[in-house]
């Protein structure tokens, strides 16, 4: 049995857990609610053609911003942090305008690698038309992404999350607002102003709220050798992020090059029910759960704890969403885009299984980082890039769209097996046995919701699905107050 530290403990992790991922995951919910309005006009509007340009678009943003922002979103929190904690108002300040410098000096770099790499990237992305001039014009939203990225760094350093919340619903908000009129009038040449003005306004309403509490000062000081640490500190992330943004800006392109924009729409939206919307829970973990794990990765029983915990949360609260996920989607892929969408269904159904994983290798994940282990994070992170590209492939060419689908929850399946052996091996990680307990009663629900899509149809399909949901809930409340006492 534990011991009554162990038990106070896990109550504190567990109600610091709910706390954060009741913030986020609270925000992150009316994000998508507006994004889900957003797509649904997207879709109509523009059809999955568009959505797939729009994709494109924005993976070529994606692997630019994270190629030249040097890790700075990341590692300046860190930074900033220390000085915060240490309650030195000044050296506060003075690391925020060394945040702020080096964000403006990536921020130009980017915009003007955008600039001169669009052929290369027009060659690289489409096989008809030339889109160079898109990728030339998309430069403004590479400079503010990046100089984005440092104010929320220095807000997240100095813990504003209430304004980081507001920030997040305020922006995407106005991305709504922005842009469908753009899509509505314009159909696809407004897609890319569109994105401009979005950029445009979420540096202007961060500004405004970071400004707010640190004013921009004019300074002679010099601050390129200050940030130096900071750029070391973020190199390794930003290696990762290239990483990541080069394997999905690779599935992309390949799937137009293969098949059309059509299936790179299809895919973007299954992902995103897959990843980006199931992944709300996870929201809170660079916020909360990183934190708190930093603090205690020397000691191996309470890092232990710390991990085992939170993946029993993310389970409890993912396991549920999944199952209703899968079930429903053949109602929920109309509603939230449009009957054009429905082949993606199969696909979303099978991917959606790799969220059960996601909720066990993500907490794990983190570790590396929180013991400054940059290199094993780096190496873990590019190989399962490199494995899920090649499995994409793999699958789109045997199985078409569903195998994408299968790819996805076999890349998350090996990673998920690799993370927890080795890290078992380097760094002592121990999962207990309520972790496998609760993963395998919840993930059976869910193979069993995934089951029920192949084998019933009408009535019974909808009858047996629903009742699977209620059990899965039933089982995750129950388990929840059994271990929060």
């Amino acid at each position: 049995m534990e011991n009554n530290t162990n038990t106070n403990n896990q109550g504190c992790s567990y109600h610091s857990i709910l706390k954060y991922t009741g913030l986020f995951g609270g925000v992150q919910v009316i994000n998508i609610l507006v994004s889900l309005v957003r797509n649904k006009l997207v879709a109509v509007i523009l059809g999955p053609n568009g959505f797939g340009f729009i994709s494109l678009l924005n993976s070529t943003i994606k692997v630019l911003s994270d190629s030249t922002n040097f890790g700075i979103p990341f590692s300046a929190v860190r930074q900033v942090s220390d000085f915060y904690e240490q309650k030195d108002e000044a050296k506060v300040r003075h690391y925020i305008k060394v945040v702020r410098c080096w964000s403006l000096l990536v921020a130009c770099l980017g915009a003007f690698l955008c600039v001169v790499m669009a052929p290369l990237l027009n060659d690289w992305t489409f096989n008809w038309g030339d889109h160079t001039k898109h990728f030339m014009m998309l430069a403004p939203v590479v400079f503010f992404t990046a100089i984005i990225g440092g104010e929320l760094a220095i807000l997240k350093g100095t813990r504003r999350l209430r304004v980081l919340a507001q920030i997040s619903v305020i922006n995407v908000v106005m991305a709504l607002f922005i842009s469908i009129p753009l899509f509505y009038y314009y159909g696809q040449k407004g897609i890319v102003p569109s994105m401009n003005l979005v950029a445009l306004a979420s540096f202007v309403v961060t500004a405004a709220f970071s400004y707010r509490f640190y004013p921009v000062v004019r300074s002679n000081e010099k601050f390129f050798a200050d940030g130096m640490e900071m750029i070391k500190i973020g190199i390794f992330f930003t290696l990762a992020g290239i990483g990541g943004s080069c394997a999905e800006m690779i599935i992309k392109t390949y799937l137009n090059n293969a098949a059309s924009l059509d299936i790179v729409g299809l895919y973007n939206a299954g992902y995103m029910i897959c990843v980006t919307y199931a992944g709300m829970v996870f929201a809170a973990m660079e916020t909360d759960y990183f934190p708190r794990l930093s603090a205690v990765h020397r000691d191996i029983e309470r890092m232990n704890m710390t991990i085992n915990h939170q993946i029993e949360v993310s389970l409890l609260i993912v396991g549920p969403m999944l199952v209703a996920l899968v079930i429903f989607l053949p109602i929920v892929i109309p509603i939230l885009f449009s009957g054009k969408f429905v082949e993606v269904v199969p696909m979303a159904q099978i991917a959606i299984l790799a969220m059960f994983l996601h909720a066990v290798d993500l907490p794990v994940e983190y570790l590396p980082l929180a013991k400054g282990d940059s290199v094993t994070y780096l190496t873990v992170e590019l190989i399962y890039d490199v494995v899920f590209v090649f499995l994409l492939i793999f699958g789109y060419q045997q199985w078409g769209l569903v195998g994408t689908g299968i790819a996805l929850l076999v890349a998350h399946v090996l990673n998920c097996v690799g993370i927890v052996i080795y890290y078992s091996w380097r760094y002592k990680v121990r999962l207990s046995r309520r972790v496998g307990l609760i993963f395998s009663l919840l993930t059976t629900l869910g193979a069993l919701a995934y089951a029920f899509t192949l084998c019933l149809s009408g009535v019974a399909y909808w009858m047996l699905g629903s009742l699977l949901l209620v059990v899965s809930v039933i089982l995750a409340v129950a388990l929840f107050k059994r271990y929060n006492k």
